[in-house]
Order: C-alpha cells, then sequence, then structure tokens
C-alpha cells in the first residue's frame, strides 16, 4: 500500500422527511408591516411605559421617541379602539412599502366613538369597504 493513497467519498445530504423540525424557518413575508400596525404597537409601548412609571406624561414620551407632545396624543387615541379591533390591526400582513388601505386617521376616528360596539359596527363597515374580509 502506498503511502499517498487518498480516499475520496462523496453523498449528498436531504432533509429527513416527516414533520417540520422547530429551528426550521418558515419564509419571511415581503414587505414593512402597516404603518397602523406599527404606530399601534407603538402607542401600546408608551401606554405601558407609563403604567411602569417610566414616563410620567405624554410630554415625557415626546421627548424620549422625539415627537411633539400632540402627536403622542394622537397616537395614544388608537387604545382606545375595542380589544379585538387592536388585535386584528397588529396581525395585519407586511406589505410592499407598508402602505395600507386603512389609514390611522380612519381608525382614530372610530377610536373616538366611546362605544366598543359602535366601534365593531364602524370597524365592520370600514373593512366591508374597502373589501378586507
Amino acid at each position: 500500500m502506498s503511502s499517498n493513497a487518498t480516499l475520496e467519498v462523496q453523498f449528498s445530504l436531504r432533509a429527513k422527511p416527516g414533520p417540520r423540525q422547530e429551528h426550521e424557518l418558515s419564509p419571511m413575508p415581503v414587505g414593512l408591516l402597516p404603518q397602523i400596525t406599527r404606530v399601534l404597537a407603538l402607542a401600546i409601548h408608551i401606554d405601558d411605559l407609563l403604567r411602569k412609571g417610566e414616563v410620567r406624561d405624554y410630554s415625557d414620551a415626546a421627548r424620549l421617541g422625539l415627537l411633539c407632545r400632540e402627536r403622542v396624543s394622537q397616537i395614544m387615541r388608537l387604545t382606545y379602539l375595542a380589544p379585538d379591533i387592536q388585535i386584528e390591526i397588529l396581525y395585519f400582513p407586511p406589505v410592499p412599502g407598508g402602505r395600507y388601505p386603512i389609514s390611522e386617521t380612519a381608525m382614530r376616528r372610530i377610536a373616538s366613538m366611546l362605544s366598543w360596539a359602535d366601534q365593531r359596527t364602524e370597524w365592520a363597515r370600514l373593512k366591508a369597504t374597502h373589501r378586507l374580509s
């Protein structure tokens, strides 16, 4: 036997058939979360900061977020939406450019309604207008 002998082994790897493994990632959706989703998430975050005492008021939150106090007030109005509406908005899928047919202004208008039942009625009407189920 020669001392310069080499051995070459070739094989191919295949995914094991069966249920999906935990470590496998699903493909990332293309696009950005809609603006209304991002703004509502910010409102919830600011509300959490207020509850924890990490900011004293909207002015503190505005300074922290480099916003004006009036804009923080607008954003915080979204927290008045019925919880089920908030959940729907938070789960909107990413869209190209982050543009979604439902605007923040329309959602603030709905949030200004005192009754959650009225909010839900208007929300259903708005979704039907835009053909969003």
